[in-house]
C-alpha cells in the first residue's frame, strides 16, 4: 500500500512537471515557429508547421522599427544597471552582516518597508526629481533607476549569502596580514559568486523587461528600450502577424539565453543556501 502510494505520488509530481513546462515552453516554440511563417499561413492555421522557413517577417520587423537600437538601449542599461546595483549591494551586505554600527537596526527596518511600497506609488515622485536633475530621458536616468529598485531584493539576497559564510575565514585573513578592503575582494567576492550570480540575473532580467519606468522616464525613441518597442510593434504593424512574431521573437529570447549560460551559478548558490542553512 506504501509503494503504491509512493508510486502515485511519484506520477503526479511528473506530470505536474510536465504540465507546467509545458505551459511554459509551447508558447515560446509557437512564436518562435510562427516568426518563420508567411501571414497566410498564420491566419489559414496558426499551429500548424511553416511550409519552409521564410525570414520575410525579421526583414520585416526591422524595417518597420528601429529594433537594433532599441536592443543597444536595453544592453547598455540593463548591463550598466545590473553592475551597478552588484557592486553597490555586495559591499552594503557585507557591511550589514560583518559590521556593527549605529542605526543598523533602523536601516534594514526601512530596507524592508522599502519592499512594501508599490512601485506606481514612486513614479511621481522620481519623475519630478529625474526632470529637475536633467535626468529625464536619458539612458543615465534608466540605469540609476532600474540599479535602485533592484536593490532592496538583491541586497537581502547576499545579506543571507554573506551570513553563512564562516567568519573564520575572515580571521585567517586577518592573520595573514589582510585588511578589511583586500579580504572583501580577493576572498569573500569569490566565495560569494554564486550569491552574485543570483541577482546579477535577478537584476539584468528585470531591468530587460521593465516597462512602466521606461515609458514615464523616457519620450525619445533614441533613448527607449526594447519593452517599449513592442508597444511600438503593435501600432505600426497593423496585421503583418509574421513581423510582430519574429520581433516577439528577438526581445525574448536573450533573456532566454542569459538565463540558461548562468543558469548553473543560479542554482549552485541556491543548493548551497539550502546546505548552510
Amino acid at each position: 500500500m506504501k509503494k503504491t502510494i509512493e508510486i502515485l505520488i511519484s506520477i503526479l509530481k511528473w506530470l505536474y512537471i510536465i504540465i507546467m513546462s509545458s505551459l511554459s515552453i509551447i508558447p515560446l516554440i509557437w512564436i518562435v515557429m510562427s516568426s518563420f511563417k508567411t501571414n497566410n499561413e498564420i491566419m489559414n492555421s496558426a499551429f500548424s508547421l511553416p511550409n519552409q522557413i521564410n525570414f520575410n517577417g525579421y526583414a520585416s520587423a526591422l524595417k518597420i522599427a528601429p529594433i537594433f537600437k532599441y536592443y543597444i538601449n536595453s544592453i547598455i542599461v540593463s548591463t550598466f544597471s545590473t553592475i551597478v546595483n552588484v557592486v553597490l549591494v555586495s559591499m552594503a551586505a557585507y557591511a550589514l552582516v560583518r559590521f556593527i554600527f549605529r542605526g543598523k537596526k533602523f536601516l534594514l527596518i526601512m530596507l524592508s518597508s522599502s519592499l512594501l511600497v508599490p512601485t506606481a506609488a514612486i513614479l511621481m515622485p522620481i519623475y519630478i526629481i529625474f526632470t529637475k536633475l536633467y535626468l529625464y530621458d536619458t539612458l543615465i536616468g534608466l540605469i540609476l533607476i532600474y540599479a535602485a529598485l533592484g536593490l532592496p531584493v538583491s541586497l537581502f539576497v547576499m545579506r543571507s549569502y554573506f551570513q553563512n559564510i564562516p567568519r573564520e575565514i575572515e580571521e585567517a585573513a586577518y592573520v595573514d596580514g589582510a585588511g578589511v578592503i583586500k579580504t572583501f575582494f580577493t576572498i569573500m567576492m569569490p566565495i560569494a559568486k554564486p550569491g552574485l550570480a543570483t541577482i546579477a540575473i535577478l537584476q539584468f532580467l528585470t531591468s530587460w523587461n521593465e516597462f512602466m519606468f521606461a515609458l514615464i522616464l523616457t519620450k525619445n525613441q533614441a533613448v527607449r528600450t526594447l519593452p517599449l518597442a513592442l508597444n511600438y510593434f503593435k501600432s505600426q504593424f497593423t496585421f503583418n502577424f509574421t513581423a510582430m512574431f519574429a520581433a516577439l521573437t528577438m526581445v525574448i529570447l536573450p533573456s532566454i539565453i542569459i538565463y540558461f549560460i548562468l543558469q548553473e551559478q543560479v542554482t549552485e548558490s541556491i543548493v548551497a543556501g539550502s546546505m548552510k542553512g
